[in-house]
């Protein structure tokens, strides 16, 4: 498929393969951005389930090799696309597939959250926290959450959290654990420092998923004591090794979340939006840590 790209998501990765280079090697061009939304071009002669004129959205590329979204254009398999619902504008379905994949992997496919337990968000108003909070309350979670500030405890408690906790002002654990006695089922957004604090706010047998790579136990060996399991979640993977079926796992998930935005179950809020000329400025914000909501690029009307 040749897509004529309209928008682009950002994701903190953007900024990381700026800094270190990609993870594929490749003589083309590097080009960042994993999130993309477009209008299909063009098709090849054995594409039978996308046509021209479809509005299509995606996860794919940004590691080096398989070009990415900052672009005017792309091409990649008709399997890899989800239609977008007339429902979804431009810019949300540009701002979903990265962090909706991310957030069913943790929450559904690698905790297998169940209706009724306890759950702890890092960083609820970000562009993966809010999402990761919706999503579990959609299962039948109780969220927890973590916040830096009044405003951003308010963004969450309306998305459903049911506790906010300002990480800045309050014993994080102490907190969570008077609310939850120990909770279910954890997700890690912050790094190691963090992901060791967890520890002491699981529950027995409990499971936590990291986005940030596993550090060792803490000095207690809570972990160890807790029989906590504990998943990496790098929605990146099928990417960096071009594994097909896992690719086309996620676009069926994006399919499935842009259903639920459309049906009005699942929100994405919007922190700020660049013209693609000015992707500099757009991660100078991301890095920032001021973004509440998920950055974009708009890349044309």
């Amino acid at each position: 498929m040749l897509v004529d790209l309209y928008a682009a998501g950002l994701n903190p990765a953007d900024t990381f393969f700026r800094q270190l280079g990609g993870y594929v090697t490749s003589d083309q061009p590097f080009v960042l951005g994993h999130d993309g939304m477009g209008v299909v071009r063009d098709v090849g002669p054995a594409v039978t389930s996308i046509e021209v004129g479809d509005r299509v959205a995606f996860c794919n590329g940004g590691l080096g090799g398989t070009m990415g979204t900052y672009a005017e254009a792309t091409v990649l398999p008709d399997w890899q696309l989800a239609r977008v619902p007339d429902e979804v504008d431009d810019l949300t379905a540009a701002a979903l597939p990265l962090v909706a994949i991310t957030c069913w992997e943790a929450l559904y496919d690698r905790a297998n959250l169940q209706a009724g337990e306890h759950v702890l968000i890092h960083g609820g108003a970000g562009g993966t926290g809010h999402v990761a909070i919706q999503l579990a309350r959609l299962r039948g979670g109780k969220v927890a959450t973590t916040v830096s500030s009044p405003e951003k405890a308010q963004i969450v408690s309306d998305l459903g959290a049911e506790l906010a906790v300002n990480y800045r002002e309050e014993d994080v654990v102490a907190a969570v654990r008077s609310w939850s006695g120990g909770v279910d089922v954890a997700l890690d957004n912050a790094g190691p420092e963090v992901l060791q604090q967890t520890y002491k706010v699981m529950a027995p047998y409990g499971r936590i998923v990291t986005l940030m790579g596993t550090p060792g136990d803490d000095d207690e060996l809570s972990a160890y004591n807790q029989n906590l399991t504990i998943h990496n979640v790098m929605m990146l993977t099928p990417i960096w090794h071009g594994l097909e079926d896992r690719l086309g796992a996620q676009a069926e998930i994006v399919r499935q979340a842009l259903a639920l935005v459309a049906s009005g179950d699942l929100t994405i809020r919007h922190a700020a939006t660049f013209a693609l000329a000015e992707a500099g400025k757009a991660q100078a914000m991301l890095e920032s840590g001021a973004a509440i909501g998920k950055v974009t690029l708009r890349i044309r009307e």
